[in-house]
């Protein structure tokens, strides 16, 4: 079948999916009902005054940094102690985005506030998490993009940064299960990025460690504690480590955590006792009685992955087979967190996204993944696909292979 053939009969399929109107949304990494569904037992669980009658009454006042059950238990999920933990808000951007306030305000280590500088920058690992890059654009720091591989960001890049550039003031991270790319960092990586040495005595690194427990295969990976590998080359301050309970229970109703040293999260308790003077202990309350312990974590998030794992599972299977022998995609097939990472012939992403969303199907905008949302090569988009249906993303799916051909037969057309 010559090209025209091919493009005639892709375009026909497009058609069809237009004409069914289709609503279809996997933009975000949101968890679907079914898992939301999975938690509901856990609002029953403090039924009574006596349960919230702790020797720090959970009703009241107090707990700026989280009751000491689930810090515990946070603890032992990011090997740690309790006294290295800080728990507060419903979700981990809430402290990001706090914490780079707080440093813009007040500044850290004794050093002036980053509002005071000139220029603060931050190294931004691409393709990567979009908030990160939005917090960065709220507080005007400047973004440098860094490139990444399956171990990581480029480690001589970011190192030579921070060596000369007194604004570079941090570094995004998501060391596990990278939003979008899956990577896991690598043992070296994490050395190097504890080790190196920083011309900024205030550098941070923002370790967003949000899918630390979200494994989609029976290898769970696991990575080195950074936390504990900064002290050790004489850095004990230099991390900020981040988790949530966002897609472990509720989005709207979790808990957002922060690991890091002492001293930090002395420093962020003390600049929070007027911003937050009293968490929401009840609710954190009930997050331990419904989780207790590792392995009752462990389970409940065997039943996310027994929800979301067949989604994962189709969306690599019909990439195959719409797009093997084309040579015009490549795609990762992630063994933890939520996202595919989708990178196509250059001069394409802008184009697929449109075709997309003209069909009825939302996925996240092109460019998104990177600072400023400018992807270079225009190559590269995110499908999550957790929040549809079965049915709908298989829908999806379709459109959006079908979306792929057509725009690279289209781009070969134009150059005829």
């Amino acid at each position: 079948m010559n090209s025209r053939e091919t493009y005639e009969e892709l375009e026909n399929r497009y058609r069809k999916f237009c004409d069914q109107r289709l609503q279809l949304n996997m933009e975000r990494g949101w968890p679907c009902r079914e898992q939301l569904d999975l938690s509901m037992e856990m609002l029953n669980l403090v039924t009574s005054a006596t349960s919230l009658e702790q020797e720090v009454d959970y009703r009241s006042y107090a707990g700026t940094a989280g009751i000491e059950p689930l810090k515990n238990l946070f603890a032992k999920v990011l090997d740690v102690s309790s006294e290295e933990i800080y728990i507060g808000g419903t979700m981990s951007t809430t402290l990001m985005y706090d914490i780079v306030n707080k440093a813009v305000l007040f500044g850290l280590d004794g050093n002036k506030p980053w509002k005071d500088y000139e220029k603060v920058s931050f190294l931004c690992p691409a393709p990567g998490y979009e908030k990160h890059f939005k917090i960065c654009t709220t507080f005007g720091i400047n973004m440098i993009p860094i490139p990444m591989d399956e171990n990581g960001p480029d480690m001589d890049l970011v190192e030579k940064l921070v060596q000369e550039d007194g604004t570079v003031k941090g570094i995004w991270c998501v060391p596990l299960y990278s939003n979008p790319t899956g990577a896991v960092y690598s043992d070296e990586v994490i050395l190097r990025l504890a080790s190196m040495e920083t011309k900024a005595a205030d550098f941070r690194i923002f370790w967003d460690n949000a899918y630390c427990v979200h494994h989609l295969t029976d290898k769970k990976h696991t990575i080195l504690n950074i936390i504990r590998k900064a002290a050790e080359y004489g850095n004990p301050d230099r991390v900020f480590e981040f988790t949530s309970t966002s897609k472990i229970t509720f989005p709207g109703g979790g808990v957002g955590v922060c690991a890091s040293s002492a001293e930090n999260i002395k420093w962020l308790t003390e600049n929070s006792l007027l911003q937050l003077k009293s968490g929401d202990k009840i609710n954190q309350y009930r997050h331990y009685l419904f989780l207790r312990d590792i392995d009752g974590l462990e389970e409940h998030m065997s039943r996310h992955r027994a929800i979301i794992g067949p989604k994962f599972d189709m969306v690599d299977q019909i990439l195959h087979e719409e797009l093997d022998g084309w040579e015009i995609a490549d795609w990762n097939k992630p063994e933890g967190g939520y996202f595919f990472n989708l990178k196509m012939a250059p001069h394409m992403a802008k184009s697929v996204w449109e075709k997309c969303m003209d069909a009825g199907v939302m996925i996240t905008k092109a460019g998104s993944t990177f600072p400023y949302g400018n992807d270079p090569e225009d190559a590269y988009l995110r499908l999550a696909p957790t929040y549809p249906s079965v049915s709908d993303l298989e829908k999806a799916m379709h459109v959006i292979a079908v979306a792929i051909k057509l725009v690279y037969l289209e781009n070969i057309h134009s150059k005829e």
